[in-house]
């Protein structure tokens, strides 16, 4: 008997000692971090699935009924149907993808430029780069009404024209349609381009040097080397930044709001402004429910194709 019990003491120490295998490592894992992936699914999902319940009524918080019993006024997909027939979300998006296609281009060139500068040492790169990163870390809305003072009819812009052209000027920067919207781009651009700098320049570093030098022996140019090299290296990094700047103008808000408020009329209503006013103004949750929907799956389709580039910069620079 005693040497039976020893034999089985023996086995389960064997069993006991004997290391996980993957799989059961995997599912251990997957046990411990269970409740944790429950909480995050749950802080994800039931705001999109309430917003998805919401967009088929026409829910208000002026119904007189809590948003579970929404199903009440419940009216299919009308808030859909009504999107595609809005002349001013249209407007409002469209004005949205010309800020996107002004900032977002010259953002990169801006930073690109930038980083090119500063991947060589020179004195006082320290201070020069640190004075660059400050136009980010300002809120954007003290920007915006940074801005709105600067454009202002006797602001700095105006008096700054003036001496250039040695005569008064006294535009209306933020009561013209168009020169607000080009205000409100510049003021884009000014805040947003040291991000595309950092980004840049944290792929700029990292090209390697061995192929610099290399190409430099060869006798290739800065020109040939950068286009030979350094964009190809750096092709992930530029559609990263890229990506994070489009989904950020589709979301952009507080400058503009407090430099125009989305005027003058609604020159300068991007979709962000209008989602803003239709939600505090007309009071219809359910059809800004429907127009956040639409733009959220407009956004993942961007970050989709994104990704899919992304993964083949990483095959062609492998």
């Amino acid at each position: 008997m005693s040497a039976v019990t020893a034999t089985i003491s023996e086995d389960e120490m064997a069993a006991r000692t004997k290391p996980a295998t993957p799989d059961e490592g995997a599912r251990l894992g997957f046990r411990l971090t269970l409740p944790a992936q429950i909480l995050v699914l749950f802080i994800s999902a039931f705001p999109l699935l309430m917003q998805l319940y919401i967009s088929v009524t026409d829910w208000s918080p002026l119904s007189g009924i809590g948003w579970w019993n929404a199903w009440e006024i419940w009216n299919s997909f009308a808030n859909y149907t009504d999107l595609a027939a809005d002349t001013r979300f249209w407007s409002a998006l469209q004005r949205t993808a010309i800020v996107m296609v002004v900032c977002v281009p010259a953002e990169l060139l801006l930073g690109l430029a930038l980083a090119t500068l500063f991947a060589d040492d020179f004195p006082g790169k320290r201070i020069f780069y640190s004075i660059l990163l400050m136009p980010m870390m300002v809120v954007p809305a003290v920007a915006g009404y940074m801005f709105f003072m600067l454009f202002q009819s006797g602001g700095p812009v105006n008096d700054i024209l003036s001496k250039i052209v040695g005569t008064p000027v006294t535009i209306a920067w933020l009561s013209d349609p168009t020169l607000a919207l080009i205000a409100v781009m510049i003021a884009d651009i000014w805040q947003w381009t040291p991000l595309m700098f950092l980004i840049l320049l944290a792929g700029l570093v990292g090209v390697p040097e061995d192929q610099m030098k290399a190409a430099t022996l060869l006798g290739a140019n800065p020109w040939q080397r950068f286009v030979t090299i350094v964009l190809p290296k750096m092709k992930t990094i530029i559609i990263i930044a890229l990506a994070i700047r489009v989904i950020e103008n589709f979301k952009i808000f507080d400058t503009l709001y407090i430099m125009t408020g989305g005027g003058p009329g609604v020159a300068t209503e991007t979709i962000s402004v209008y989602i803003y006013k239709v939600t505090t103004q007309d009071l219809i949750w359910g059809y800004v429910a429907a127009i956040a929907l639409a733009i959220l799956v407009v956004l993942s389709i961007v970050a989709v194709y994104a990704m899919k580039h992304m993964a083949k910069a990483r095959e062609l620079a492998a």
